[in-house]
């Protein structure tokens, strides 16, 4: 029996393992993929304060070293079911494992969004690829596309425009939403140019191997732009539909609660960006890991 099992390994995660051990309560963080979430797909975080810089990575792995020290339990499994007995809950996974806790965190993170072109799904890490730290070396001196104009886009193309030859942005919006400190360092190489207003309409392959992208700018006519690799940051989407027994979603699928991570289930809490929110955020990470952490605390200790 654990007091708080949190679901998810992501920074929102690990700040609520860190706070409910902290608070005296039992922790186990079930991690399906790898821990530190989104942020391992960061080459550089630079507004996490108290840090002036660091990887994503490494600052993942300080996190994680931190909650095992302070005696929080983790299991690298896939959840697929979290049942509500009242004053308990029951997590299973698919690997056959169940656990007993009685507070539950759902930090279930999110997943990129695609762009659902035929095709698309095989060649993911065969042409296409979503985090530049980890596939950019790959492209080294050839010429890539990235879809997208926020700032992972924009943050995303920087770190290619070190290594590719060439760095085409591709915007479906009339501008890029990315904040302008990060257009004005991307648009000042000479390798990196951009179009907005552009639709991906087709992937261009030969013998099944990726060769490019068919796009329509403004409502135009079809213009094809061969690149060796393509590269999409164009948002996230939650996984939230096997909890929604326990947790109202939203019409977008996200957790519909608030900055309390409380839900309708008594118990049961949300941390990060798999609520409904307006900032995405490492920082909001941390501070909704910390709020569900404590409501959790504060729940258990109304049992008694």
């Amino acid at each position: 029996m654990y007091d708080i099992i949190i679901v998810g390994g992501g920074v929102a995660g690990m700040t609520a393992a860190l706070y409910a051990r902290r608070n005296g309560k039992t922790a186990l963080v079930i991690e399906k993929n790898g821990f530190g979430g989104q942020i391992t797909h960061s080459p550089k975080v630079e507004n996490f304060p108290g840090t002036k810089s660091i990887s994503g990575n490494e600052l993942a792995d300080q996190i994680l070293d931190q909650i095992l020290n302070q005696g929080a339990d983790i299991e690298f499994e896939t959840v697929n079911s979290v049942k509500d007995n009242g004053q308990t809950k029951i997590v299973t996974t698919e690997e056959g494992g169940s656990y007993e806790s009685k507070a539950v965190i759902l930090a279930t993170g999110v997943k990129h969004r695609m762009l659902g072109l035929e095709g698309e799904t095989d060649l993911v890490g065969e042409g296409i690829s979503f985090c530049a730290v980890c596939d950019g070396d790959f492209y080294t001196d050839k010429k890539v596309c990235m879809v997208g104009g926020g700032n992972s886009a924009l943050q995303e193309a920087i770190l290619l425009s070190d290594k590719c030859s060439e760095v085409m942005i591709l915007q479906d919006l009339p501008y890029y939403t990315g904040e302008q400190s990060l257009q004005d360092i991307l648009f000042s190489r000479a390798n990196v140019s951009g179009l907005t207003g552009v639709k991906v309409t087709k992937l261009l392959t030969e013998n099944g191997q990726f060769r490019g992208v068919e796009i329509v700018q403004n409502e135009g006519e079809p213009k094809q732009i061969f690149c060796d690799g393509l590269f999409v940051a164009i948002g996230l989407i939650p996984e939230n539909d096997l909890y929604k027994d326990l947790v109202d979603l939203d019409n977008f699928g996200y957790f519909d609660t608030d900055e309390f991570c409380l839900t309708k289930t008594p118990g049961v809490f949300v941390a990060g960006d798999c609520r409904k929110k307006r900032l995405r955020q490492l920082t909001t990470a941390v501070s909704d890991g910390a709020t569900a952490a404590m409501a959790a605390v504060n729940y258990i200790n109304s049992l008694r």
